[in-house]
This record gives structure tokens, C-alpha cells and sequence, in this order.
């Protein structure tokens, strides 16, 4: 009743995203960003320009898509279309593309950013657990949506700029009472959308002072 779509197209399509889409999509293969994985233009330079002049907490995000082109439309009916469906084709995708990186990594443990309760109440789910539990079921790697929780509703992102942004996070994640992670677990954050890395970032700092955890980032697409 309900046959499997290409995400990116959205024709029926048994096995991900169907060959004319893969030709549209940009992904990220080699020249990136050795800390956030934004593609350089500058192929001879280590970092981009937002990374050169700042510190993350995140010791390095990997993306599998540049943000431009039709994964735009793609992601937005993935979040607000209640196309989940979507989410668990990305996920196989990075397990794909980024599995090599995760091994190397030694990566522990995969954890999705949270939802604030009303907005996922809202939503029905929380696109990035979706996103995590593909990935762990491909990699044979344990998710825990339990440990980080959000406990400010912030508001939307994509209006602010990276200050305000940052400033809208301090203090939105916890660790959960009781579940802190055990010492020298290596962590992988989740997102959909890498933008100036602040929600990676605010996430991240809040795992590494509560449980002294490494912490590495992984999204769909990143801008730029």
C-alpha cells in the first residue's frame, strides 16, 4: 500500500534514490573542511573560512550533501511533510559514505540531537533519531535517544545569525539524571542540516562537561 519513494524526487522507487536524482545531488567526496566538512574552494587550505576564525567543540563533522540544489526541497518535506520515510534513506546513505570515517573514529555510541517535547509532540518525530536509528542499523552501533535531552524550546534557527544563534542555545541540552556515559565513550552527534555548526556545538559541550565523552558530529547536507 505504501511503496518506497525516492526522497529526493519523490517517484516510486524500491531502492533509495534513483540514478537520474544521484546526478543532481552534490556530495561531498574529497576538498572539505577538515573540521566541519563544508566543501573548500580553496582546495589547497585545511579549513574553511567560518572554522579558521573560530573553535568547535565537536572534535569534527562530516556531511554527506552540500546544501544546495534539490535536497533543499527534499529535507524540508523530510521535516515538516512528515516524510520520515526520507530520513531512513539518508541514514543508510551515511552509513554508506561515512562508514569508513565512524570506524576509524571508534565511534562508541550514536546519539541524536533532541527535539524539545512540543515541537517533536508537534512534528510526530524527531527526524534526526530516524536518521540515527538507519545509521545504527547499518553499522551495527547502539543509538541513545535517553542520555541528551532538550529542555529549552528555542526558537526557530534560520532567522538568527551565528551570535544569536549561540546565544539561543546556552543551556537548551541536559544529560539526563543518572545516565551519564561511561569514561572514554566516543561519541556521534546526529543532525539533518549542518548551518554554523551552533546546535552541534551547544549539544556537544553539554556531553563533554557531563561525561567527558568524545564527541564527533554527523549531518544529511551542510551550507556552503
Amino acid at each position: 500500500m505504501y511503496p518506497p519513494h525516492c526522497p529526493v524526487c519523490d517517484r516510486i522507487y524500491a531502492d533509495g534514490i534513483c540514478a537520474d536524482c544521484r546526478k543532481k545531488l552534490f556530495v561531498i567526496t574529497e576538498d572539505f573542511c577538515m573540521k566541519c566538512g563544508k566543501p573548500l574552494e580553496d582546495t589547497q587550505r585545511e579549513y574553511c573560512p567560518d572554522c579558521s576564525r573560530k573553535r568547535h567543540v565537536f572534535r569534527q563533522n562530516r556531511a554527506l550533501l552540500s546544501y544546495r540544489g534539490p535536497v533543499k526541497l527534499s529535507l524540508y518535506r523530510m521535516k515538516y511533510a512528515n516524510r520520515r520515510d526520507y530520513a531512513e534513506i539518508y541514514g543508510r546513505e551515511m552509513a554508506v559514505r561515512l562508514g569508513p570515517w565512524i570506524r576509524r573514529c571508534k565511534i562508541t555510541r550514536i546519539i541524536p540531537v533532541p527535539l524539545h517535547r512540543k515541537r517533536q509532540r508537534k512534528r510526530g518525530y524527531n527526524q534526526a533519531a530516524v536518521i540515527a536509528k538507519s545509521m545504527g542499523r547499518e553499522l551495527h552501533l547502539p543509538v541513545d535517544e535517553k542520555t541528551l535531552f532538550r529542555v529549552r524550546n528555542t526558537v526557530p534557527q534560520k532567522a538568527l545569525n551565528d551570535r544569536e544563534r549561540r546565544r539561543n542555545l546556552s543551556g537548551a541540552f541536559q544529560i539526563r539524571k543518572g545516565a551519564e556515559l561511561p569514561e572514554g565513550e566516543c561519541v556521534l552527534l546526529i543532525d539533518d542540516i549542518y548551518t554554523t555548526g551552533s546546535t552541534l556545538d551547544a549539544a556537544a559541550l553539554c556531553l563533554r562537561q557531563s561525561t567527558k565523552c568524545t564527541v564527533y558530529a554527523a549531518s544529511i547536507a551542510i551550507g556552503g
